[in-house]
């Protein structure tokens, strides 16, 4: 009876995450934003009494991992390569100049709000826990606004969140020991257990997606292709587990391991995309869902908890993570102010927040129950103030462009080597006649199927063809054809 009553209450808050994430889409609002709301609510008066800091984390790092390394399946090596060096600077430099910032700000604004006792490194142990930018909001966010960005933006902050937790947790990590256990810092300790976190993770990471391309392409489960999706979330786990053992960076380790995955011909692509993407989302709803059940929402709002954390995430939003950015994109010439500006804005924070925190709450630290709920208010304030407005500031700063969305959902196996384009008819290509056989393409080419007026229908050499019908090309010479219709103005082509 009482695994049937979990059941129940499993699928109620499952369903009512879902209907809050459609909700959220129309009001503009970052889905995973009502995620937390909709656990806070159901955890009010222990109507769901969920009080385990353990499983907590323990679920956080499950649903890091694969938001991690589904985040690094979706993201194009070539869009990220001319921001490489920026990324890597914010995911770095970024987050410790953030962290001091911040944890300045605490330590001199405490004794306004009556914490006359709280010390240096405990205002440096908050800072560093909310100091980076978290990739389950950017990329949920960014993606599902289906907005597109000037000056490389989107590739650059997907960049900078999925590889500025490892920064974050060995701040945390050192200066939980020093709260905890009275211990100096020792920087040259820290900075090398940086550099060796790192390096293992970026080379493990690398090293095991490798080793998962070829063994999805070579291990042949024709017998039943499901086993692929398992088999790609083992290596997904094992990629994370085996470093974390070595210790390397585990997160910055299944990141890359994605990357190098989605960036490699494999097997069954597609279906692989897809299982992830669906779980990604599974994850994230579970783990924003007990994240707000775990809270108490009486905690949040005691006046010592509710102001500083509000002063600390407004101080975040308008202070800290402008003049970090400002100082780590100083280098590099290729933004405008503008897109600076734009980069300190999404500076979003989330669940890996929240999850250092209840880290330090499992690691003993005192009054990190304090911090878990400081921690929790900045949250919210960031994704109430900069997660809602992540479209409209890319609209205000005349950055964003409206992306080019795809009429023919076509899902194209690997293995056809042949191209198809999404192709939209223009005065030009009309010239020589209104068929289809007057239309001058490459050899080895062919329209396939047309678009108009809400119906599709595949066409004959003297189909009428008129100027805003869309046309779905194969060829085996895709450049050549793209320059063809180039050079006749067209300028609506979208490659599958």
């Amino acid at each position: 009876m009482l695994t049937d009553n979990f059941l129940v209450v499993v699928a109620l808050l499952l369903f009512i995450a879902v209907l809050a994430g459609k909700a959220a889409y129309r009001l503009g609002a970052p889905a995973l934003l009502l995620f937390l709301g909709v656990g806070i609510l159901f955890g009010y008066n222990d109507f769901i009494n969920f009080n385990s800091s353990e499983f907590a984390e323990f679920v956080g790092m499950i649903a890091l991992c694969i938001i991690l390394y589904s985040g690094g399946m979706d993201t194009n090596f070539k869009e990220i390569r001319p921001v490489m060096a920026p990324g890597v600077v914010m995911a770095t430099l970024g987050v410790i100049l953030t962290a001091l910032i911040v944890g300045g700000f605490i330590y001199l604004v405490a004794p306004l709000f009556g914490l006359e006792n709280l010390t240096l490194p405990f205002a440096l142990l908050l800072a560093a826990t909310v100091s980076s930018t978290d990739s389950a909001s950017v990329f949920s966010i960014l993606r599902t606004k289906k907005q597109g960005l000037q000056q490389n933006l989107r590739p650059l902050l997907e960049l900078e969140s999925g590889s500025n937790d490892p920064m974050a947790y060995i701040l945390t990590v050192v200066l939980v020991s020093i709260v905890s256990q009275g211990t100096d810092l020792n920087l040259w300790s820290a900075v090398g257990t940086f550099i060796v976190q790192m390096l293992l993770g970026a080379g493990l990471g690398y090293g095991f997606g490798r080793v998962t391309v070829w063994m999805l392409n070579n291990i042949n489960i024709r017998s039943n292709t499901s086993l692929y999706s398992v088999l790609l979330l083992a290596c997904a786990f094992f990629t994370f587990g085996i470093t974390t053992m070595a210790y390397g960076n585990g997160y910055l380790a299944v990141y890359i391991a994605g990357l190098v995955v989605g960036n490699l011909k494999i097997v069954h692509r597609n279906m692989l995309r897809t299982f992830f993407d669906s779980f990604t989302w599974l994850l994230q709803i579970v783990l924003f869902l007990l994240l707000g059940l775990y809270a108490d929402l009486q905690d949040l709002l005691s006046p010592e908890v509710i102001f500083m954390g509000i002063a600390i995430g407004l101080f975040m939003i308008f202070v800290a993570r402008p003049v970090a950015t400002l100082i780590s994109l100083s280098p590099f010439r290729q933004f405008t102010t503008k897109a600076r500006l734009y980069i300190s804005w999404v500076g979003l924070r989330g669940a890996v927040p929240i999850i250092f925190a209840i880290y330090t709450i499992n690691n003993g630290v005192e009054n990190s129950d304090y911090l878990f709920n400081v921690v929790f208010v900045i949250t919210i304030i960031s994704l109430l103030v900069q997660g809602t407005t992540v479209s409209g500031m890319a609209n205000w700063l005349n950055l964003s462009f409206t992306e080019k969305e795809r009429t023919f959902k076509l899902v194209v196996p690997d293995h056809i080597k042949s191209e198809f384009s999404e192709i939209e008819i223009n005065n030009a290509m009309l010239k020589r006649g209104n068929t289809l056989k007057d239309i001058r393409l490459p050899g080895h080419t062919l329209v396939v199927m047309v678009y108009r007026a809400g119906e599709y229908f595949v066409p004959k050499g003297d189909t009428i063809l008129s100027k805003g019908d869309k046309l779905l090309v194969v060829s085996d010479n895709n450049d050549e054809l793209i320059k063809q219709v180039t050079e006749m103005g067209v300028e609506n082509i979208i490659k599958m």
